[in-house]
């Protein structure tokens, strides 16, 4: 199983990665978490991308996704191609040649969840704070999840607190681990 957190940059992708790795391993699987890869990268990122860039940010994202998904069984994704590729769309408009990649990958995933605008971003020293740019990025996804036909699990911005529960409900999988009793009765 592979889920993504897809959406623009400050969203609480990164939070919710965290709480649905803990509340799935819980649940007893082995679970692993591919972290933001655009923050490893050493090219400019932001409104300063290159193709060069975004290029090292793609490849490196589906390499450590299928290094994680070879030794676990779930796999919970900080962003995902689609996501990734649109901060190129963004600043060099559509790359025709990498299509077919991104449109071959996204099958592979079991779900993807749109993280919606719900706050500013803050400055983590690599985050852009502009809401511009950081709504222009949403637009950006928004538009590649039509274009592509993703079915994606748009979460509610009125509803953040119960985000997680609502990814669980939608995997169909439990919320709480079943409790194995201390002291089993005697028979």
């Amino acid at each position: 199983m592979k889920i993504a957190f897809i959406g623009t940059h400050g969203v609480g992708k990164t939070t919710l990665c965290f709480d649905l790795a803990a509340r799935i391993k819980r649940l007893d699987y082995s679970v692993d978490l591919v972290k933001e890869v655009a923050r490893d990268c050493p090219l400019p990122i932001n409104r300063d991308t290159t193709l060069a860039a975004q290029s090292w940010i793609l490849f490196t994202q589906l390499a450590r996704e299928l290094a994680s998904a070879e030794r676990h069984e779930v796999v919970v994704c900080d962003r995902s191609l689609l996501d990734n590729y649109a901060y190129l769309v963004h600043r060099m408009g559509r790359r025709k040649e990498m299509e077919p990649l991104i449109a071959a990958w996204l099958p592979g995933y079991t779900a993807l969840i749109k993280v919606p605008i719900w706050q500013t971003p803050s400055f983590d020293g690599v985050r852009d704070v502009n809401l511009s740019f950081q709504h222009e990025i949403d637009a950006v996804i928004d538009e590649l999840i039509e274009d592509f036909g993703v079915k994606a699990l748009k979460l509610d911005p009125k509803r953040q607190p119960a985000w997680t529960e609502a990814v669980l409900a939608h995997l169909d999988l439990p919320r709480r681990a079943e409790q194995v009793p201390l002291f089993p009765e005697e028979a």
